[in-house]
């Protein structure tokens, strides 16, 4: 159960984080915001506040956004023959019902003949019991009540995506990765702070016939190069011996005031079931509370590193081993819980900036495809054509979707079957 709750905790933050990023720059740029979802699934409860319905679903796994756009319009539930309940003010629309599961004060039964709710704003047909073809005027902010219940406003042109400034758009596809890299720094921070002590690039330990104390290092020197490339924290040393193709590193440190350099012949030794090169040295450790912050950012800078590698390596080898899915996060939520608060924060910083760099992957229906097509319509300084883009849009999706089929059939096989 533990375990659970950390993961619906843990997920949920990540992704509302996100998805608050599209939110607010959407209404920075006048973009209305008919819908955030917090979880999936059915509605459980709802309130209408600023021109936006904040909903809670039954799944508290993620949420989403709901922009007003030119597929939001075209997905109108609002059909030709329907017969809604609409309520009036002043003889213009401002509610405009078609659940079966909620009622409106005052509502009047209304067959509808034909409608327009993006420009012209009306509603066209007439009122049980009189067969008086009617034209009602709608208003820019009615509300519509979907079949499920859900109350949203309705999406005129001037407040869909669309209709706002290119780099407006391009804000809006960036601002969910850009928080997540946020979040990443901010929980990194935190981590910094609750930690005893960070790790600083002086030696506080040298093994014992270790590949350091072969080189002739010892304890309290500062380390400042490994071939050639400056040493700014821990872990980038950890990096680089880690990432290094060479049989022998060149590293230079720094003992009584005066620089040194020698040759170290990394030992490589299974943990855990992987291979690594150790020179055998352990860290001297700081409270200082500048320390603590250069510790949170070269942890950060350590991480998208990392993921980056990881990306690489993704499309040069392809492996569902290298992919995982809420299963492999549930299984690396139940190992990081193990340990205590600061792993799980840890961890959760890691699946953020994970999210983040993932989503910026120029593939169609993820946020670096919409990106991209920003990028093409500022350089043909021209609308991309909606049907090329729903085309790319709808294979990019079936290609998530068919993705993530494998990547979650082959995590229950990896961590369940076996």
């Amino acid at each position: 159960m533990q375990t659970l709750i950390t993961f619906i905790l843990v997920f949920g933050v990540i992704v509302m984080v996100h998805e608050f990023g599209h939110f607010f720059f959407a209404k920075k740029a006048g973009v209305r915001v008919r819908e955030f979802a917090i979880g999936m699934g059915p509605k459980l409860f709802q309130k209408q506040y600023n021109g936006t319905t904040y909903t809670l679903r039954i799944l508290p796994v993620g949420g989403y956004v709901r922009m007003a756009s030119r597929a939001e319009a075209e997905e109108n539930p609002l059909q030709a023959g329907m017969t809604v309940t609409v309520g009036l003010t002043d003889q213009v629309v401002d509610q405009i019902n078609l659940s079966d599961q909620v009622e409106i004060i005052g509502g009047r039964p209304f067959v509808v003949n034909d409608f327009d709710l993006v420009d012209d704003l009306y509603l066209e047909g007439y009122f049980e019991g009189d067969a008086t073809m009617t034209r009602l005027a709608v208003d820019h902010d009615a509300t519509m009540i979907e079949p499920d219940g859900t109350a949203v406003l309705i999406a005129p042109r001037d407040t869909q995506f669309e209709s706002a400034k290119l780099w407006q758009r391009a804000l809006i596809n960036f601002a969910g990765p850009m928080n997540n890299f946020l979040l990443t720094i901010i929980l990194f921070v935190g981590v910094a702070f609750a930690l005893p002590g960070v790790t600083t690039t002086n030696l506080d330990h040298v093994q014992n016939h270790s590949a350091a104390m072969q080189a002739g290092l010892k304890s309290g020197d500062q380390i400042e190069k490994i071939d050639g490339k400056p040493v700014k924290s821990w872990q980038a040393m950890q990096t680089q011996v880690q990432m290094s193709t060479s049989k022998n590193l060149t590293v230079t440190y720094q003992r009584a005031g005066k620089s040194h350099e020698t040759t170290v012949t990394p030992q490589t030794k299974t943990v855990q079931g992987q291979k690594v090169r150790q020179i055998g040295v352990t860290p001297a450790m700081t409270k200082a509370p500048g320390a603590r912050l250069n510790y949170a950012w070269q942890v950060t800078v350590q991480s998208v590193t990392q993921i980056w590698h990881a990306i690489i390596g993704l499309f040069q080898n392809f492996s569902l081993n290298k992919l995982g899915g809420p299963v492999a996060i549930y299984k690396n939520t139940q190992t990081a819980s193990a340990f205590g608060i600061i792993s799980v924060i840890s961890f959760t910083a890691m699946l953020s900036i994970n999210l983040g760099m993932m989503n910026l992957l120029p593939i169609p229906a993820l946020d670096g495809g919409k990106l991209f097509l920003n990028l093409l319509e500022a350089i043909f300084r021209r609308p991309i054509s909606e049907k090329f883009e729903l085309g790319l849009t709808m294979a990019g999706a079936a290609l998530l979707v068919v993705l993530m089929i494998a990547v979650t059939g082959n995590d229950l096989m990896r961590y369940f079957i076996k």
